[in-house]
């Protein structure tokens, strides 16, 4: 390798760290602003936050690799206030709607519940994680209005 050609690799080895950085800081913006959304979901009983109730925490957020086609994978991972909590799925079903909704750009969205801390974590993680589940989930009014009414931001 000549003088000439050492110099081309360094020039690359520099633009992959300054593209790296880049990618990492696009990671920590993307987690900041999903917790942001997350945050503010009031609870389905209380008249809490999911933040207040530490059901959602910032270490929760996780910015895994892209897919191939470059879109960022998110997983989310909540703790209900208790391991026989009833709304569970409800929670997932919110987190999963208010991004939705507001990420302004695709992402595929993977939520699950903490390890070992609900009774039946398993099958609650594969209805919130199921298209048809969630889209036959949010046809019903009844749920729908109470999805609403977490996700609404207060004025």
């Amino acid at each position: 390798m000549n003088q000439q050609d050492s110099e081309v690799e360094n020039e690359k080895n520099i633009d992959n760290k300054i593209k790296t950085k880049q990618i990492v800081k696009n990671n920590d913006e993307l987690k900041y602003t999903i917790y942001d959304f997350i945050r503010t979901i009031k609870d389905p009983e209380k008249p809490n936050t999911l933040e207040e109730l530490n059901v959602v925490y910032e270490d929760g957020v996780y910015i895994n690799q892209p897919t191939q086609g470059n879109v960022s994978v998110v997983r989310i991972e909540f703790n209900p206030t208790v391991p026989h909590c009833s709304l569970a799925t409800l929670i997932g079903l919110c987190i999963r709607i208010k991004l939705e909704r507001n990420i302004p750009f695709q992402i595929k969205l993977d939520i699950y519940i903490k390890e070992g801390a609900h009774a039946t974590e398993h099958e609650i993680n594969k209805q919130i994680n199921d298209k048809e589940r969630i889209a036959a989930a949010m046809e019903n009014p009844n749920l729908k209005d109470m999805v609403e009414n977490c996700i609404k931001e207060e004025d």
